[in-house]
């Protein structure tokens, strides 16, 4: 297999002494080495944690890195959930079954790579983490700086997952692998399944040949509910203008056209007592109260095939020629059961006196009168499948030159339906509390008992009407063709040791497709006929299997009912003729909305330099271009099947320098600074120029609402510095700390504007908030990074193999986001903290290691944070904002023999309530959502041999 001469080994040992210490081989890259380099076999949580601060220390760019504790045992469920317990690293999104979204340092904006390539998911620029299973990897290494020979993309840090390849073990290797893991709210258990097979051969001619394939299955029952506050508006109070009703909702606009009061605040109205607002030229008073209150049980399953295929052939030692292919597999059905009520008096005023907030106008208790609401079952049907083929050559050209090229192709396709219908009613009444018990809402609806239905049963068919039904569907797929070349030349002088240059390039294409179709019924049509339309249509069951019933509902920690009734979507998909017969709907094909072409090419160069004998670096720059063909098709009404059509054309180019210094202070304590660029290019959806209109869906919602892109949205740039000391006082221990800055320009945040247009329903015109994405913001993010590994020395026997892994991150965020005028100009500026970063968050790990088993303990904590904003039709707030959200989860495996692993896990012990809300410090005034999620559960065991 491929080897490094003596003569390049010494002058890359040479390089490497500086360290001090026997630096081990880098996952999945050849291996480099000299008789008297002894290869050491690590296992167990302590080996896997020695490993990764080897590769910590030996990095130039400052990294963490994960790595699996045996073959085929990675210490989490998904790469996501592994990654909450690296420094500086946050998660959040713990729905549908697992943990979905990471951000580096706070910023979401991440660079995934496999095996150092580019990987995406359809028409995306990113791949979604947890559809890569843990069971097919090695080890994931997170670069928070970027040398010039990497890909410059993602301002927040870069990811790069490994995967195993025969040349990493010494023969025949097979694992085996299978966990069974039970869910509590779906109250399913499912099956993880792996298996690995490699081997290498001594070819008869010379060289050597190995083959590697790792496959991976899993499935995820889950089920989330929620429960939710709906934006807050103001009302009037019992004394309103007098061409107004008590208690109603204030309009935007008084008669004579006036602006009353402005959506969309960041910060919202004043809620001091007594507040008041100009109507038709009267100061009033008002109150603010939410004008809806809702909740979802979502429930589904997913499935993710994966697997992998690695071959290495080494002719001769100065030659190794890998062929690899990676797949990854995504299914989803899903049903979300919503049910909705407006909370706004109709006209009548006969409600007894909300209850406000002490100090505040701001309503906490209410009732209503006459109230429309619906429910929602709502079905999608997902599937992804993506492709990756790498062919690639490493040349030992001579002693001092290494040569490295590959070519890589992927593409990957997602598909969708989505079938939902509407169950409407008034009701007779309500009482609501809109935080009722720390954020969670109550609510009860009134019986009539000049009725023989109880109209206070939310699960009862006789109570509702059949709505509107909707018919989508569509999807995305993107392909791509790589290009790279890498040379290294050793110089082996007293400044330079090496110089490295090389380019890479790109052909890259995104289409994305979609459907639309909905229709009435007729606004008398009850349940209980549409039932027997159905059935007449020749559905399933003679039509009765359209009713979904949620049980259970919150599991019981809200005051509200406990079962509610929804539409089945998934019944309607596979009924789809007979649904479309009854509304009188044609099935649609899909059509084309964007087709974006892009050409890039990148040019780069670094150099390794000595400025004294413990003071080293790394300078480079690099020259990236990105050329791109845009063409974007919309609809210009509903069911016209009349399109319009544009195009675009844009192009960027960047130099990018990097510098990075690294000093050796004693033999275990380094400092390091670096000074790098890089960059978020906008993603393919963001560059759409058509606009995309939809009318208002509820009673409370006077206005509709659009959406469009940018092409001519420019990328976001940061230019980030970085400091960090690293403290290496044991075998597997380290402390170590970094603080750096990132300073990012050209920060893309929605743009808004009204737009007068007709509503397609009726012709009346109407106004309709349109967001398209912008280039409008500048923002800075600064922290301080703490971590430690540490296993004491010297403990008494049954305290041997105690360890702690804990990582603190302190974050300090600010950016401009503007706020904008009716048309579209921007009237100022509002300081806000970035999205999705907390001030604060930490991780505690506990470990216990024997010879027989181990185990650890882990807590993840982080503070409140920003996550968005809600649409600009709604009210004030305007910010959404996360509670502080925490996760405890524990790990144990036995070894009942050598080969031969038991293991059980469980996560989310705590099982909180994930809660969110409108406004910076409005965590009770202005309560929004309630969440729960599963605690899992799971057994299994591993076989190696």
């Amino acid at each position: 297999m491929f080897k490094r001469t003596h003569i390049a080994s010494a002058i890359v040992l040479a390089f490497t002494c500086q360290f001090a210490y026997a630096q081990q081989e880098a996952i999945n890259t050849p291996e480099e080495s000299v008789d008297e380099i002894e290869v050491i076999q690590v296992t167990g949580i302590r080996g896997s944690l020695n490993k990764a601060l080897d590769e910590k220390r030996a990095s130039v760019q400052i990294v963490d890195a994960i790595i699996a504790e045996d073959i085929g045992k990675f210490p989490d469920n998904n790469v996501v959930e592994a990654l909450q317990r690296v420094t500086g690293v946050q998660t959040t999104g713990r729905g549908a079954g697992e943990v979905s979204q990471v951000s580096i340092r706070g910023l979401s904006d991440v660079h995934t790579t496999v095996n150092g390539r580019d990987i995406f998911t359809g028409a995306g620029r990113d791949v979604a983490l947890q559809d890569i299973p843990a069971s097919l990897l090695s080890g994931v290494t997170v670069y928070k700086t970027r040398s010039a020979d990497q890909v410059e993309r993602g301002i927040a840090g870069s990811i790069d997952i490994k995967t195993n390849r025969p040349f990493n073990f010494d023969g025949k290797k097979v694992v085996l692998a299978a966990r069974g893991i039970y869910s509590d709210q779906p109250d399913k258990v499912d099956p993880n399944v792996s298996a690995l097979l490699s081997n290498r051969w001594e070819l008869d001619g010379g060289g050597e040949f190995g083959a590697l394939f790792n496959v991976s299955y899993s499935e995820t029952h889950y089920r989330d509910d929620t429960i939710t506050a709906g934006a807050a508006f103001p009302f009037f109070t019992n004394k309103p203008q007098a061409m107004y009703s008590p208690y109603s909702r204030i309009p935007e606009y008084d008669s004579q056209g006036n602006k009353v009061w402005q959506i969309g605040l960041e910060n919202g109205l004043p809620y001091a007592p007594g507040s008041t607002l100009n109507v038709e030229g009267e100061p009033t008073e008002y109150l603010i109260a939410r004008d809806a209150i809702f909740g979802t049980s979502f429930t589904g399953l997913r499935k993710r095939p994966a697997a992998s295929i690695s071959l290495q052939w080494a002719p001769v030692d100065t030659l190794e020629i890998t062929a690899e292919g990676f797949y990854t597999g995504y299914e989803n059905e899903s049903q979300n059961a919503m049910w909705f009520s407006n909370t706004f008096e109709n006209g009548n005023g006969f409600i007894e006196t909300p209850v406000v907030f002490d100090g505040t106008n701001v309503v906490k208790e209410k009732q209503a009168i006459a109230v429309g609401g619906f429910q929602s079952g709502d079905f999608s049907y997902g599937k992804t499948d993506s492709y990756l083929y790498a062919l690639g050559a490493q040349w030992q050209a001579s002693d001092y030159l290494t040569i490295n090229t590959e070519v890589v192709y992927q593409e990957s396709e997602y598909e969708t339906d989505f079938f939902a219908m509407r169950f409407d009613r008034v009701a007779t009444g309500l009482d609501v509390d809109f935080n009722d018990n720390d954020g969670v809402p109550g609510i009860a609806f009134w019986d009539d008992p000049n009725t023989a239905v109880n109209e206070a049963d939310m699960a009862a068919i006789q109570n509702w009407n059949a709505g509107t039904a909707y018919d989508n569907g569509g999807g995305n797929r993107g392909d791509s063709t790589t290009f790279t070349f890498d040379a290294e030349y050793l110089v082996g002088g007293n400044f330079f040791d090496k110089i490295k240059f090389g380019g890479r390039y790109e052909k890259r294409t995104a289409e994305e497709f979609t459907r639309t179709n909905e229709g009435g019924i007729g606004n008398s049509t009850s349940v209980e006929s549409l039932i027997q339309q159905l059935g007449a249509a020749g559905a399933a069951g003679d039509g009765s299997g359209i009713v979904f019933q949620v049980d259970d509902y919150f599991d019981g920690r809200a005051d509200t009912f406990n079962s509610f009734i929804t539409a089945d979507g998934g019944y309607m998909l596979d009924n789809a003729g007979a649904v479309r017969s009854v509304y009188d709907l044609e099935a649609e094909d899909v059509y084309k909305t964007f087709d974006i072409e892009e050409n890039s090419y990148a040019l780069y160069a670094t150099t390794n330099f000595f400025l004294t004998e413990n003071i080293s670096g790394e300078f480079g720059v690099r020259y990236v271009s990105y050329e791109q063909e845009m063409d974007f098709t919309a609809e210009t009404g509903l069911n016209t099947n009349v399109f319009e059509s544009s195009s675009a054309s844009a192009d960027v180019s960047k130099l990018l320098p990097s510098l990075v210094l690294n000093w050796n202070i004693t033999d275990d304590v380094i400092g390091r600074f670096a000074y790098t660029n890089t960059l978020r290019m906008p993603n393919f959806t963001d560059l759409n120029a058509l606009q995309y209109w939809t009318e208002p869906l509820t009673d409370g919602t006077k206005n509709g609402t659009g959406v469009g892109g940018n092409p001519q949205l420019q990328p976001e740039e940061s230019t980030n510095y970085d400091v960090s000391l690293e403290w290496y006082f044991a075998d597997s221990s380290s402390l170590y700390a970094t603080y750096f800055l990132r300073d990012i320009d050209s920060r893309i945040v929605p743009g808004r504007k009204i737009v007068m247009r007709p509503r397609a329903s009726d012709g009346e015109v109407i106004p309709f908030a349109l967001s398209a994405p912008v280039n409008a913001s500048e923002g800075e993010l600064s922290g301080l990074e703490l971590g430690l590994v540490y296993f004491p020395d010297n403990l008494p026997e049954m305290l041997d193999g105690v360890g702690v892994q804990a990582s603190f991150t302190a974050l300090d965020s600010s950016q401009q986001l503007p706020e904008y005028n009716d048309d579209g100009t921007i009237s100022g500026y509002v300081e806000s903290s970035m999205a999705g970063v907390s001030d604060q968050s930490y991780s505690i790990v506990g470990i216990y290691e024997r010879d027989s088993f181990d185990m650890r303990l882990s807590y993840v904590w982080r503070s409140e944070f920003y996550t968005g904003n809600e649409a600009a039709i709604f009210a004030n707030p305007l910010q959404f904002w996360s509670r502080p959200e925490q996760s405890l989860d524990f790990q144990f495996s036995y070894d009942v023999t050598d080969d031969f692993v038991v293991t059980f896990d469980a996560t989310n012990i705590l099982d909180d309530v994930y809660q969110s809300y409108y406004g910076e410090g409005n965590d009770n005034l202005f309560n929004f959502s309630n969440g729960i999620y599963s605690r899992t559960f799971a057994i299994g065991a591993r076989y190696t041999f």
